[in-house]
């Protein structure tokens, strides 16, 4: 009863950093390490004790259950990217939304991420993803939206951006992001297959040669020149306009 009652609560958590979403997933500390930049040593300490081999990969705790290792882990540092992949693969396992012995349910783990961590894209891509696991395809639009505006070159946050459109099918808002992805190399064919199948896919323009590139420059003081022109030289100038590849 107490964890159906925690995962009816996790409902609560998809409005991230909402009062009653803070009242579920707990209070913040002030204390929290930002993976990205926190202490080496205390991060070492954390993945020696709590977050080892056997725990990122969901086989057993590293002295009891799994829940409170990875607990313990990410409220050290929220936004732990691999401990937040754990949390997801656990989601998958654990439909009831509570890990055994857990305190919290697990979209707590990545609404915590996003409230105390919110510049990090990597926190609003997990949290989606657990979203979009969860069939909440617009919720998970949302958070990729924000994550793309922080990262706006990642190819994964691009394709899976891509494919929560696709999945909503809205092929023409998910062309250009699968685009971006794939000439960002992005490797799942997955995206790519769906607007194929879909009569939606347009292969992406192709970059310029090294010599246009190297042009670019000129073209730009050129383009430059004219604005700052007299009106009537600059109804004369042609400007120069580059078109990049559309990235997804």
């Amino acid at each position: 009863m107490k964890y159906r009652l925690l995962a009816l609560a996790a409902i609560l958590c998809a409005a991230a950093g909402s009062a009653s979403a803070r009242h579920v997933c707990g209070e913040l500390t002030g204390r929290e390490y930002d993976y990205r930049t926190g202490p080496e040593y205390m991060l070492n300490l954390v993945n020696d004790r709590h977050f080892t081999e056997d725990v990122e990969q969901g086989i057993r705790g590293a002295s009891g259950a799994l829940a409170p290792d990875i607990e313990y882990t990410l409220r050290v540092f929220p936004n732990h990217k691999r401990a937040l992949a754990t949390a997801l693969r656990m989601a998958a396992r654990y439909p009831s939304g509570v890990m055994p012995e857990a305190k919290l349910p697990i979209e707590c783990y990545f609404e915590r991420a996003v409230r105390v961590f919110p510049d990090d894209s990597v926190t609003w891509l997990m949290y989606a993803r657990f979203q979009y696991m969860k069939g909440h395809e617009a919720q998970a639009t949302t958070m990729l939206t924000k994550a793309l505006e922080l990262s706006p070159d990642d190819p994964t946050i691009n394709y899976n951006l891509g494919l929560a459109y696709a999945k909503q099918k809205k092929y023409e808002q998910a062309l250009p992001y699968a685009q971006k992805a794939y000439s960002l190399q992005f490797p799942l064919p997955g995206l790519k297959q769906m607007l194929v199948k879909a009569g939606k896919w347009v292969e992406p323009p192709p970059p310029p040669p090294a010599d246009e590139k190297a042009e670019a420059p000129v073209a730009a003081a050129a383009a430059a020149s004219a604005a700052s022109a007299p009106p009537a030289e600059q109804a004369a100038a042609t400007p120069v306009a580059s078109t990049p590849p559309v990235k997804p």
